[in-house]
């Protein structure tokens, strides 16, 4: 039986059930626990996961070495480092567990397999490509244009389960704003 996950990730029009029989079965399980690293500054990727339960972040260290949180990945969602996979360079981000999760593993060996011979895989790949491009220049225009407000009722929205379990600290670094902003916007927003 297919986990529900990978239904949920693996959508497109082109995909037939044959291929995604194929694609499924590429996949490993892979539990992780609190504070595993998934990959470190320096490393390469070879592998990308999709998370079934739990809640994994992506951080780099700034020029002063403080660590500001790029991503945080949830339930059904890709954890990848795309520069680094795809283009088979060193990472500048660690990715890290901050709850136990479940997750599904395919190595990036077997996944230009598929990519290759699956046309329905190579249609969806794009797809996830442009939306995930897309939700990238949303967020960067968004640091700029929206108030940190905004921002953090925007997380809450989209990502609830961020604010119940990643440390504040966390949060305030990917919203971009400090701890003691945070603690002000969530406790005015606390009160609408």
């Amino acid at each position: 039986m297919e986990p529900n996950t990978l239904k949920q990730v693996y959508q497109h029009p082109l995909l037939q059930n044959g291929d995604l029989e194929a694609i499924f079965g590429a996949h490993k399980k892979v539990m992780l626990n609190k504070g595993d690293f998934l990959l470190r500054e320096g490393q390469i990727a070879n592998e990308y996961l999709i998370l079934e339960q739990g809640l994994i972040r992506a951080f780099v260290h700034n020029f002063d070495g403080k660590d500001i949180t790029t991503n945080f990945f949830t339930e059904d969602e890709i954890v990848i480092e795309v520069s680094s996979l795809f283009q088979r360079i060193p990472t500048n981000e660690n990715i890290q567990a901050l709850t136990d999760c479940v997750c599904w593993k395919i190595e990036f060996q077997i996944f230009q397999e598929l990519f290759h011979s699956i046309e329905g895989f190579r249609e969806w790949g794009r797809a996830w490509m442009s939306q995930s491009l897309f939700e990238f220049k949303n967020r960067s225009v968004s640091m700029i244009t929206d108030s940190a407000t905004d921002r953090y009722l925007n997380l809450l929205q989209h990502k609830p389960d961020v604010l119940k379990y990643a440390p504040l600290k966390q949060i305030a670094s990917y919203l971009g704003i400090t701890d003691t902003s945070l603690s002000r916007i969530r406790k005015e927003t606390a009160q609408i």
